[in-house]
């Protein structure tokens, strides 16, 4: 295929890389970011979306995608595939996806799960969103970006999935660092600890794939003084699209909204900027009972 991406950061780079070492020819724009090689630098968004078969998007919020959506749909060839990757609101998800139909193109919305190790590896998940013709046509894209996409039904809910997975990440992640120091205060051994609860009813992916504990279980950010694979402020971005969509549906989230305000005080307060979400631990221990 003909593919155009834009957004080359720390997520699109590789992934267009991938592309291109899969032999798609691959055309990259990024007001900032060098092309990965393999893949031709664009002069502009507007010249590297024509003629394509496919038009990839990774960029940071709805805002910037609904601008680059005024640039680029006009100009794509009927029947093309605008597949925006992003983590975006699902209202700017649905809103482009029915201009792009308007302009007779195809539009997917598929935001990602599995940060930068993920992207770099070829093992992101995809949560797709919008037609069945539309991701027939790029679902083999995904298989090369990633290890497992999942249709999740119209337009807008690739967004809805991958908003609802990260509150429940950003919740029990939160858990299982207030019990990891509510532990350590108690006298329990960090690795009595995890061999308990990894095989328990606590199991989750927080404690048994990404421990924040340093020096139990796999590797993760906490043995790397946490740096982050998912930086604290990109949960705080996706806990707050959460409730932006629940306060547009009437949903009552209160564990989200709680998961929200702590995140707010960590990343805005307390030097959680720059550090890995799990790096909650650190900040738990250090506190008292309020």
């Amino acid at each position: 295929m003909k593919i155009g991406f834009i957004g080359l950061g720390n997520m699109g780079a590789p992934m267009a890389k991938n592309l291109a070492m899969a032999g798609h020819e691959i055309s990259g724009f990024d007001l900032q970011a060098p092309c990965p090689d393999g893949v031709i630098k664009a002069a502009s968004a507007s010249q590297l979306a024509t003629g394509k078969d496919v038009v990839i998007t990774m960029l940071p919020n709805g805002e910037i995608l609904r601008s680059v959506a005024n640039d680029i749909l006009p100009v794509m060839q009927n029947g093309a595939v605008f597949l925006d990757c992003s983590t975006v609101d699902v209202d700017s998800a649905r809103a482009v996806a029915v201009q792009a139909e308007k302009a007779g193109l195809m539009a997917v919305d598929a935001p990602v799960s599995g940060g930068v190790g993920g992207a770099a590896g070829g093992t992101l998940t995809f949560m797709a969103g919008g037609t069945q013709a539309g991701f027939a046509k790029v679902e083999p894209l995904f298989e090369i970006m990633g290890q497992k996409s999942v249709h999740c039904g119209g337009s807008g809910a690739g967004q809805s999935a991958k908003i609802c997975n990260n509150m429940i990440l950003g919740v029990t992640m939160i858990a299982t660092c207030e019990a990891f120091a509510l532990a350590d205060k108690l006298g329990l051994d960090r690795q009595k600890m995890f061999d308990v609860v990894s095989t328990s009813s606590g199991y989750s992916w927080s404690i048994n794939a990404y421990c924040p504990a340093p020096g139990v279980g796999p590797q993760s950010p906490a043995d790397n003084d946490y740096k982050p694979g998912f930086a604290a402020e990109l949960m705080l971005k996706d806990l707050r699209l959460s409730q932006k969509a629940a306060k547009s549906v009437d949903a009552d989230t209160p564990m989200g909204h709680s998961a929200t305000e702590l995140y707010e005080q960590f990343v805005n307060t307390e030097g959680g900027e720059g550090m890995d979400f799990s790096a909650m631990l650190p900040r738990f221990e250090k506190r008292q009972r309020g």
